[in-house]
């Protein structure tokens, strides 16, 4: 929607989450495995029904559609593991428990960076991927890392390494 060449890829957000997760998880002293769980198969689906922007939400039952193909994904496999994916999908959606709210908030949080760092290398509209969903963040350790990625400067973690590197 703005003009992004070769953007990030559902993988690398998808890893980036579940990293983000696991500090979640830590800094909210929740066990970890489930909310980096969460956060790696939060857009598994998007392997057959791809990333839909929110202006395409509003023409298709995204959540059944979703759902569908989390089904189909898993389908084939043993089931304890078809159910622990099936068990992790439905909390995540549910957003119950605070192990969900964790890993949602890891979902956001990994959005809002992309869009610090498209920001960062140029792209002044992606600034509202890092704004907009604030509001939306559920625990208190995803707020407070929000407020600090507003004053982030994404290109700037490797300059110091230059000057030690002299």
């Amino acid at each position: 929607m703005i003009g992004i060449k070769n953007g990030e890829s559902v993988a690398e957000h998808s890893f980036r989450t579940a990293l983000l997760g696991y500090l979640l998880a830590k800094m909210e002293q929740l066990d970890p495995y489930p909310v980096v769980m969460m956060g790696l198969l939060n857009d598994l689906h998007e392997a057959r029904i791809n990333d839909l922007h929110k202006v395409g939400h509003r023409y298709i039952d995204f959540p059944a559609a979703e759902r569908k193909a989390a089904a189909e994904q898993t389908a084939g496999l043993p089931p304890a593991i078809r159910a622990d994916l099936t068990r992790w999908h439905r909390e995540l959606s549910a957003q119950r428990t605070r192990a969900s709210r964790a890993a949602r908030d890891a979902d956001l949080l990994e959005c809002m960076i992309q869009g610090k760092e498209y920001f960062d290398q140029g792209r002044p509209r992606a600034i509202e991927w890092t704004r907009r969903p604030m509001h939306l963040l559920r625990t208190k350790s995803a707020r407070a890392l929000a407020r600090r990625l507003l004053a982030w400067r994404s290109d700037r973690w490797w300059q110091h390494l230059v000057t030690l590197a002299r």
